[in-house]
């Protein structure tokens, strides 16, 4: 009996042997597919605004959610300044003295009317620059930080395009009409934004800026005690919605009217860029604007999380590994493991019916053994093009080499068993 039932488990056993001998893979690479939901929401149209040039940006991640010929070069007038303001704060010292030049003492209107020799504290000068957009104010701030106007010029190019504002070039501290060799003074509306932003969200001085800005008025003299100098915040955006952070309004006979500023409501910070705003006598159009592009953002985006931890489309993700083993039978198809994404979520401004879209990259000629945890590609999320998001997708579990003693252990324990 022993001897019949040792012949049957041996040709079993070389059964299994050639089966497993045979075996073969073929990688598959699953994806998650985009689904959203269908919800009627109401559009903004280009043609609904008197700027030009405006966007709505999502003060978060910098996508924008609107744009009207966002990307077109225009002159921006005094919301220059919200650059020499933060180079200042970054740069230099609230009780710096500033000293005042005589081409600081001879800038046009709006001036605070400075006189050559005078000195200031750099932060009184930084409130009669936001609050008053006073021009000698921001030349004798530029000649004290930079050394010089076409220093100060550099500094704040250099920003500019640390910033990723490509679309941009500044001449003058104060958003006056300039030209030179290179251009003239100009920026987009979209880079205006992410100016903005950099000022609020990202510098290391933005609640200085914040406090700046957001002061509704503001006195003070001279170093030396002379004079009495009285500033009115012009922002008048932050006593017209609930929420209003911070902005900069600015004229110049090339740009018309312009205005940056930002809104922030429970979670959500909207940021507004307007150039070429209409002339005069059209002096409230970017208040228009302003309001009716923040309610837009206000009425139609809200946050969803993207990551990890959240799946938008409750797909799984797997992949064959070639030759793997998981610790089941090992026949002729090749090991599934699961994958997913590792790193913390990522809030996204979304309308209801906007998709999110998902692209799975991973590397070639998976092959055992793979160790959990091993990083075996990257999903990429993307809103209308925008890449959102990049994480990287780990192997939930191990999957060993199938090898012939692998296979043949498995056998000899079934035999056993």
């Amino acid at each position: 009996m022993m001897k019949r039932l040792a012949g049957r488990s041996g040709m079993f056993l070389l059964l299994l042997i050639l089966e497993i001998t045979l075996l073969f893979t073929a990688p598959v690479i699953v994806t998650a597919e985009n689904a959203a939901e269908d919800t009627s929401d109401s559009e903004m149209r280009p043609s609904e605004l008197y700027a030009r040039y405006a966007v709505l940006m999502d003060a978060e991640t910098g996508r924008i959610l609107f744009s009207k010929s966002g990307d077109t070069e225009a002159p921006m007038a005094s919301t220059t300044k919200i650059m020499t303001c933060i180079l200042a704060l970054e740069n230099g010292t609230l009780t710096d003295k500033v000293s005042v030049s005589s081409e600081a003492a001879s800038q046009p209107e709006v001036s605070l009317g400075m006189k050559e020799g005078q000195s200031f504290y750099l932060k009184d000068l930084l409130y009669s620059l936001m609050l008053e957009s006073h021009n000698d104010t921001a030349v004798a701030i530029a000649e004290h930080i930079g050394g010089s106007v076409s220093e100060f010029a550099n500094m704040m190019n250099t920003k500019a395009e640390e910033l990723g504002c490509m679309s941009t070039y500044f001449i003058t501290p104060n958003g006056l009409d300039a030209e030179d060799e290179n251009g003239i003074h100009h920026t987009t509306a979209q880079d205006l934004a992410r100016m903005m932003k950099y000022c609020i969200t990202e510098s290391p001085a933005k609640e200085q800026f914040l406090e700046i800005t957001r002061t509704g008025s503001y006195t003070f003299s001279d170093c030396d005690g002379n004079g009495s100098y009285a500033c009115t915040n012009h922002n008048a955006f932050l006593k017209m919605m609930d929420g209003a952070l911070t902005g900069k309004t600015g004229f110049t006979a090339d740009a018309g009217y312009c205005y940056v500023g930002a809104l922030q409501n429970d979670d959500r910070t909207f940021i507004v860029a307007l150039l070429a705003c209409g002339w005069p006598n059209n002096k409230g159009y970017k208040w228009s604007d302003t309001r009716k592009l923040m309610t837009y953002g206000l009425e139609n985006y809200f946050y969803r999380d993207i990551g990890s931890s959240y799946d938008p489309y409750n797909a799984e993700l797997t992949v064959d590994v070639e030759n793997g083993y998981t610790g089941s039978f090992p026949d002729s198809k090749n090991a599934d493991i699961n994958v997913s994404a590792q790193g913390s979520p990522v809030r996204v401004l979304l309308k209801q019916n906007e998709e999110i879209e998902s692209e799975v990259q991973l590397i070639e000629n998976i092959s055992a053994p793979i160790k959990a945890g091993a990083q075996i590609g990257e999903i990429t999320y993307s809103v209308n093009g925008n890449r959102i998001a990049v994480y990287p997708l780990c192997a939930e579990e191990t999957a060993l080499e199938r090898t012939f003693k692998i296979c043949l252990d498995y056998v000899v324990s079934l035999v056993l068993l």
